[in-house]
């Protein structure tokens, strides 16, 4: 065990598990209303939409992460526009802009030739490059994150439940959408540059479903999917590290391994306890493994 965790070492490794353990964070809150809420295309349409932002900031030598953050609002803004204004349903309106941005990205990048390293970058994350600053800027996201859903946290739920009964209880739940929205993209730019920008609803969506497996409250899936997302990170930098993989499409696979292992298991033991149950009505031995 100790040859095992010994990449971590090293202190780039040690950045980027810092890094990798906070967007876990950040991805497990808003993560579990983006299940609850299918809001999964939004929140993929939004990792797309800031391509043409990071890619202007990179050529134009300011930091990525203002790049990506204009652009990300810009298609949660454009979205909800076009909903309110062109009456358009929320799947065609997102998958308008989602193509339109992703294309603009890409023409932005064939434009520079000297854009393939970067757009490698932002397409699929670079964590092992983690500074002090990128980790910083993780636990501010992530302290916001967390005021948000505990300021929100009862809007949200009555959103989810039913949006008439929270309009009647006061809660303004378009607000509450929008806080909602807004969590998302906050969330995506602060974690594209862990897992990139094709991988991001990677992280937000498989710890969640795993853990939404096992647990009935909102709290206790947001703390489960924390952990999972947390081990998906530490294992997904081991393989990378030991397999020479990418390491950030090995945290994302390794997430979204993680909701099909738990739908499996919850699966057996579902099984399992129906045959336990069936065998004690009919007062009958329970079959026992060693």
């Amino acid at each position: 065990m100790p040859s095992l965790l010994e990449p971590f070492a090293a202190g780039f490794l040690q950045r980027g598990l810092a890094a990798g353990l906070l967007v876990a964070l950040i991805c497990a809150v808003v993560g579990t209303w983006v299940v609850l809420r299918g809001m999964a295309f939004l929140g993929e349409a939004v990792a797309h939409g800031m391509l043409p932002g990071v890619a202007v900031a990179t050529i134009a030598g300011a930091p990525p992460i203002i790049g990506a953050g204009v652009s990300a609002t810009a298609m949660a803004v454009g979205i909800a526009v076009l909903q309110r204004r062109g009456r358009l349903s929320a799947d065609t309106s997102i998958g308008l802009l989602f193509v339109a941005s992703l294309a603009l990205g890409v023409i932005i990048i064939s434009a520079s030739r000297s854009f393939a390293t970067d757009a490698t970058a932002i397409l699929f994350g670079d964590i092992l490059a983690a500074e002090a600053s990128d980790i910083l800027t993780l636990g501010i996201v992530a302290a916001a994150t967390l005021a948000l859903a505990v300021s929100g946290h009862r809007a949200f739920v009555a959103l989810t439940l039913d949006p008439r009964q929270a309009q009647l209880l006061g809660l303004r739940p378009r607000l509450a959408h929008i806080q909602l929205v807004g969590m998302v993209t906050l969330a995506v730019v602060a974690a594209y540059q862990a897992v990139g920008s094709l991988l991001v609803v990677g992280m937000l969506l498989g710890p969640a479903v795993a853990a939404g497996r096992w647990t009935a409250r909102i709290v206790s899936t947001m703390a489960l999917a924390a952990l999972i997302g947390a081990g998906s990170v530490v294992i997904g930098l081991l393989i990378s590290w030991h397999a020479g993989t990418a390491a950030g499409s090995t945290i994302a696979f390794i997430a979204i391994l993680a909701a099909g292992l738990s739908a499996l298991l919850r699966q057996l033991t579902t099984v399992a306890r129906t045959r336990r149950t069936r065998g004690a009505s009919l007062n009958l031995p329970v079959e026992r493994t060693t």
